[in-house]
């Protein structure tokens, strides 16, 4: 069977809520039934149909192609199979996903892997503010799985994270791991202002030392073994992570001003 094609048919001027275009909500479903479907597009309705050409069988296996970042809650709620976005993603990439793979080629907006449970979420391109974090209303951020970002990220990496891997080649903006109750983020470029701020447990795992408020206490540095081990888990992803061996770094704890249960390595 062909994976199951959504091609968008024309330059959405609106927003289109993507949540129900999953392998969950699609099983069973004929071409002609899924077309039919009704969908989000602005604050109107209107019919899968009516946006996207829709081709193949495998309800497992989908694809959207000549996206666009109007495409938004891709991968929502999702618990199997795979999703392949061939461009750009709209906003809340992998809200809530609990289980699967969501692999976006280009960038996507604001909240991707918000609130998500576990799973794989690859972004080859850079990434909106809010990653891994908690959607509005709610006080629990990203609570497992992996998200890779090959780009970059904005401000609020993992705000109120409480489980998970999120591991970011290019920057992060500012405010990086702010609220975060545990989990790991890894960092390669450069980070913004803020990083940690009222982090309560957790770590960062940083290649360049950003700029630290006052409440970020310095601890000297150190030779952490389960370091090799990290990095040798982090083989089966497409990410430069797994190239690292070191095992020294200088480690941060903070926020103090939140019992400074956190702790930031940056590697030698």
């Amino acid at each position: 069977m062909s994976a199951l094609t959504f091609n968008l048919n024309q330059t959405p001027r609106h927003s289109i809520n993507c949540s129900n275009l999953t392998p969950d909500h699609l099983a069973g479903k004929t071409a002609d039934e899924i077309a039919a479907m009704p969908i989000n597009y602005g604050n109107s309705r209107v019919s899968v149909g009516d946006l996207f050409e829709i081709s193949g069988t495998d309800t497992q296996h989908i694809v959207f192609k000549n996206t666009s970042n109007k495409l938004d809650y891709i991968g929502a709620s999702m618990s199997s199979g795979t999703i392949t976005v061939e461009g750009n993603a709209g906003a809340y990439l992998g809200f809530n996903l609990k289980n699967g793979e969501i692999h976006c080629h280009g960038n996507t907006e604001a909240f991707a892997a918000c609130n998500m449970v576990n799973g794989l979420l690859h972004i080859n391109g850079n990434t909106g503010d809010f990653l891994g974090a908690g959607s509005e209303g709610l006080r629990k951020g990203m609570r497992g799985g992996t998200v890779i970002v090959k780009g970059n990220a904005g401000d609020r990496v993992g705000d109120q994270m409480r489980r998970g891997l999120i591991l970011i080649e290019g920057n992060a903006g500012d405010y990086c791991g702010s609220r975060m109750i545990a989990g790991t983020i890894g960092v390669l470029g450069n980070l913004g202002t803020y990083t940690a701020f009222n982090m309560h447990r957790g770590t960062l795992l940083l290649k360049k030392q950003p700029q630290l408020h006052a409440t970020i206490q310095d601890c000297g540095t150190h030779t952490l073994p389960f370091l090799s081990l990290l990095f040798k888990s982090l083989a089966k992803y497409d990410t430069q992570f797994s190239k690292f061996s070191t095992q020294r770094v200088q480690r941060f704890v903070g926020d103090a001003a939140y019992k400074g249960n956190g702790e930031l390595l940056i590697l030698s």
